[in-house]
């Protein structure tokens, strides 16, 4: 018998006019008939936090031992005398998932580690009200940590805490009972919040970036690098913090912040070796205050501060001019100039 592989039909219209129809093969592929859908693992890959997948223990409401990604499927209110998810595997993908975890009183973390851990991401939710810290990677010592689109809130110690060479993206810490973000070394912190915690905004360890954040309304300074050094802050705005706006040690660069409205100084330097460059500052309690000499302070602002616009031991290099006001301006010309070529002039006004 010859095989038909395609179809034809002639269909006559009302109105006389004929429509060809083609068809494709009618024979099926060769071989067994075989299934299409997917297996939950396939639709699915992640684990589901619950007591069936990642039971707790003594000290934790759940605990994840093995490598893998994880995901919450609902909100979780925590227990007194446990963390919420203890850390006990490197390579560990946590996504909140969009939910809350809600410490209650004499809870532990909302998140920790029981052991040293490395590459470990924790992703997208809430995390308030824990007993101790929101996040605490800080101990023991825990690598290779990436905390992103999360918001920790009104915990009894830090926000959110981390050792050595993790990255901190996109999250906000407030109204915490420590410090907001508190790094130990070699860390990166870039476009976080961090207000009305007890503490720092930004506690900051050696070798470390804070970058375009925001530090408002903290019980001491907005963002501190600590006693070791050697960081880079730029591009940050910190308003009204009881402290300074920006607090340095030794050896780092401050480059192009804005600080206003802090209670001590808008920036301020306790050691040498610092650059601090392009930034502005208004309406503190001083402008920049630099208690020892061997610092660079060059191409910056100050205005309306409390106390001085300028408090600088001998030894530094700076040069300030008192800026030369205008008249008004009008068109396409005018103005004058502030009063000093020098592209590394300081300047008040």
């Amino acid at each position: 018998m010859k095989r038909v592989s395609i179809v034809s039909a002639v269909v006559v219209g009302l109105a006389g006019g004929a429509v060809i129809l083609f068809a494709g093969p009618l024979n099926p592929p060769a071989g067994a008939v075989s299934s299409t859908y997917k297996t939950l693992t396939e639709v699915e890959p992640r684990i589901a936090i619950n007591a069936a997948n990642t039971p707790g223990d003594a000290d934790s409401l759940f605990k994840i031992t093995q490598p893998g990604s994880y995901y919450l499927t609902g909100s979780v209110t925590g227990v007194s005398g446990k963390r919420g998810i203890e850390v006990a595997s490197s390579n560990v993908t946590i996504d909140l998932n969009g939910f809350a975890l809600i410490g209650v009183a004499s809870s532990l973390d909302g998140i920790g580690a029981s052991v040293s851990v490395t590459g470990v991401t924790i992703l997208n939710g809430v995390i308030r009200s824990w007993g101790d810290g929101g996040i605490d990677f800080y101990s023991p010592m825990a690598r290779d940590v990436r905390i992103q689109g999360i918001t920790a809130s009104t915990n009894t110690g830090d926000g959110i805490s981390l050792e050595r060479q993790s990255l901190v993206k996109d999250c906000v810490a407030s109204g915490n009972g420590a410090n907001g973000f508190d790094v130990y070394a070699e860390c990166v912190i870039e476009n976080c919040v961090a207000s009305s915690n007890i503490g720092d905004g930004f506690f900051v360890g050696a070798l470390s970036v804070v970058s375009r954040c925001e530090a408002h309304s903290n019980g001491g300074n907005g963002i501190r690098s600590n006693n070791n050094g050697y960081s880079s802050i730029f591009d940050c705005v910190s308003s009204e913090n009881i402290g300074s706006g920006i607090y340095v040690h030794r050896g780092t660069l401050v480059a192009r912040n804005n600080c206003a409205f802090n209670t001590a100084a808008g920036i301020f330097v306790s050691n040498s070796d610092n650059r601090i460059e392009a930034n502005t500052c208004i309406s503190n309690g001083r402008g920049i205050d630099v208690d020892l000499a061997g610092n660079i302070i060059v191409r910056n602002t100050s205005t309306g501060s409390f106390f001085a616009n300028w408090d600088v031991v001998a030894g530094n290099v700076i040069l300030v001019v008192n800026a030369t006001t205008a008249g008004a301006v009008s068109g396409d010309s005018g103005g004058t100039a502030p009063g000093s070529t020098d592209p590394n002039a300081n300047f008040s006004y």
